[in-house]
């Protein structure tokens, strides 16, 4: 079963009431079973709340009334510094996108360079041009803008990060991606969401895909640098 959620940024903390009730039923933990069962409720909890930190400090979009946003988040069985040499790649967008046959950067590579990316087939486009907004290896923040291209995704923006955790007793890594854009005319909020949010969960699951194959090879540390 593939591991995506679909979230909606909210300014209210959660959780505030699942720990009061922790709080007070702290002494019913030592009694098996109940207290596999308040440990699994606490672990999911603690698990979405994370998430739900990293998106309201990473992942904030300001969206005009025409546009629409979401986050979608995805868990790899990988080391974190694996997964984030290949989301940083701006150059090489192929190396995990599968819908990318080709990629020309202009000029050299910092931010606000723009690259040219060519779409292989099945997709309602032929070239996209992209422009390298953010790209922080400490907090290990990737953000792109697109600004040109014969598709319909105007005013498009997004924004990878990538974090550490421990998936099954080994290291591995979540990634989360949010994007905003225009809606387009002649078609709904929802739409537009279904549409992109399909196009990620194929990017992240390819992006898992590729790091998983690369750990289980034995590749752990980071693939080719810029």
């Amino acid at each position: 079963m593939e591991q995506f959620w679909t979230i909606q940024p909210s300014e209210v903390p959660i959780g505030d009431a699942f720990w009061t009730l922790l709080i007070h039923t702290l002494p019913i933990l030592k009694t098996p079973p109940l207290n596999f069962f308040f440990l699994s409720i606490f672990w999911l909890e603690m698990m979405n709340n994370m998430e739900d930190e990293y998106i309201r400090r990473h992942h904030r979009h300001v969206l005009n009334h025409n546009q629409c946003s979401s986050s979608l988040v995805k868990r790899i069985r990988a080391p974190v510094n694996l997964v984030w040499s290949l989301v940083r790649r701006f150059d090489q967008p192929q190396r995990y996108k599968p819908f990318v046959s080709r990629c020309v950067v202009q000029g050299d590579l910092e931010i606000g360079s723009v690259r040219e990316v060519n779409v292989r087939s099945g997709l309602p486009a032929t070239t996209s041009k992209e422009r390298l907004e953010l790209l922080d290896d400490e907090e290990h923040i990737f953000g792109v803008k697109i600004v040109g291209g014969d598709h319909r995704l105007q005013n498009y923006s997004s924004i990878i990060t990538v974090h550490p955790e421990v998936i099954d007793g080994r290291p591995g890594t979540i990634v989360i991606e949010s994007f905003v854009v225009d809606i387009p005319d002649g078609n709904t909020k929802d739409e537009t969401c279904f549409f992109v949010e399909a196009l990620i969960r194929c990017n992240l699951k390819s992006l898992a895909d590729v790091s998983e194959r690369l750990a289980v090879q034995g590749h752990t540390d980071p693939i080719d640098r810029i």
